[in-house]
């Protein structure tokens, strides 16, 4: 039986209908939107993305930038669309978030291969095969019914996402446009239609002296934040904390996260400020910016109260208050195979956050995989699997990774997930080992990509 059914429309769900599709699979893409959103969902689009527009560094010296070209190479839908719809974001991928749902909607609703149908699944379909890729949004019956079959205590933490300012709610003359470490044109004052072309420049920087630090730091602390309900355990991604959790953990931590000033300039005084904000714009027309790694759970008039404090949103307009939202995912070593599939319900893959991966690039790469490997299966075939050189392949053995039961947590592909250089090239400079090791795994895809039908990984 030549067929699929794949729930969730988001990145992994959209990337592994694509995939079966055109390996010849029908294809049921269930969505319950616009049924029922989540609380962060605010569109009825597919693959709406609630937590930032960045898709991060696209260098092939970054291992997130590797796993996209990997996926560009290999026929990826997201990244083909992701590439038609970005927007200026320095040494980053973004997108205009509009654009990008709406047209992965209009790809993926015009495939003759799938048939979008909008309900709510509140338990795990009894027709197999099945993809779950539910996303970290998991409607609350369905995670239930997850959770029965594969064990309690494995499934929820919880993310946050940061505010949305409005652009002309900037004090321009008090920040300026660079990327880190030289590189775009600095630029004092509201930013031209030149500026806004050149791409490097795309962040905003809002610059803090050494007492306005410390006394933004005290105002995170001491905001009055949305508290947990009572039955339900907090248990943030560390890659993805509140600002203000991070600024509980002591009065320096954000100087050297997400507020460290290194590589900048400020024009004014010549010289490195002693902390900044750096802001990302959220559209092509840039009218709107995100404010990088402030992921947040201050309730709104905090936001409002304790960001004004920052050197040029004095006057800021939230368009989009930060919120905390819960985080569904499985315990990947335990409970899945090495094709993503439920060892406890056979026939039943998952892909995406929900497999216990983290980032919108490793979510869609969870959902190629699952797509490829459904495919081979459903041929009677063996499935194929990436090289473990490849970012795909480290994507794998991060799931794979055996670890105490119920410790395990999702990661951002990294370069610890793929084997290291041999020989000299061991002790070669951080970013030149790291193009090598991309270009290793560039050469080991084409041999991957041969082998799933794909010519063009070459």
């Amino acid at each position: 039986m030549n067929q699929a059914t794949v729930v969730g429309g988001g990145l992994a769900g959209c990337e592994a209908a694509f995939q079966l599709a055109e390996r010849g699979v029908r294809v049921t893409l269930v969505e319950m939107k616009p049924h029922k959103r989540t609380p962060a969902q605010t569109s009825d689009d597919l693959c709406e993305l609630v937590c930032s527009n960045s898709m991060r560094g696209a260098s092939l010296t970054n291992a997130v930038g590797l796993l996209k070209e990997e996926l560009r190479r290999l026929g990826s839908i997201v990244m083909r669309v992701a590439d038609r719809t970005q927007v200026p974001a320095g040494g980053a991928l973004a997108v205009d978030r509009e654009r990008f749902a709406k047209e992965m909607t209009a790809f993926v609703s015009s495939h003759p291969g799938i048939e979008v149908v909008h309900r709510e699944v509140r338990a795990i379909p009894d027709d197999r095969p099945v993809i779950l890729a539910t996303g970290p949004l998991t409607a609350d019956e369905l995670a239930a019914d997850l959770e029965a079959k594969v064990g309690q205590g494995r499934l929820a933490y919880y993310d946050a996402i940061a505010p949305i300012i409005a652009a002309d709610s900037i004090d321009w003359s008090k920040v300026w446009k660079q990327s880190r470490y030289g590189k775009g044109v600095v630029a004092l004052g509201e930013p031209t239609g030149a500026e806004d072309d050149a791409g490097d420049e795309a962040y905003v920087n809002c610059p803090f002296d050494e007492d306005g630090y410390k006394a933004f730091v005290r105002a995170l602390v001491e905001s009055e934040k949305v508290a947990p309900r009572a039955f339900e355990e907090v248990k943030y991604f560390e890659g993805c904390l509140p600002c203000e959790v991070m600024a509980e953990r002591g009065e320096l931590t954000l100087a050297y996260g997400p507020m460290k000033p290194v590589g900048l300039t400020d024009p004014r005084t010549g010289k490195r400020p002693f902390a900044v904000i750096q802001l990302r714009p959220e559209d092509a027309a840039a009218t709107a910016y995100n404010l990088v790694g402030f992921q947040t759970r201050m309730k709104f008039p905090e936001q409002q109260r304790v960001f004004r404090m920052v050197p040029g949103l004095e006057e800021a307009e939230i368009l989009r208050f930060g919120s905390v939202h819960r985080n569904t995912f499985v315990d990947a070593p335990t409970l899945l195979d090495q094709h993503m599939m439920l060892r406890a319900v056979p026939g039943v893959y998952v892909a995406g956050q929900v497999s216990g991966v983290e980032g919108y690039v490793e979510s869609a790469a969870g959902g190629f995989l699952c797509g490829v490997f459904l495919a081979s299966r459903l041929r009677g075939e063996e499935p194929t699997m990436p090289p473990s050189t490849t970012a795909l392949g480290g994507i794998l053995t991060h799931l794979g990774r055996p670890g105490p039961t119920g410790k395990y947590q999702p990661s951002n592909i990294t370069w610890a997930h793929l084997p290291p250089l041999e020989g000299a090239h061991r002790k070669l400079k951080k970013r030149d080992r790291y193009a090598k090791l991309a270009e290793r795994a560039l050469v080991d895809l084409a041999a991957f990509g041969e082998k799933i039908g794909v010519a063009s990984a070459a």
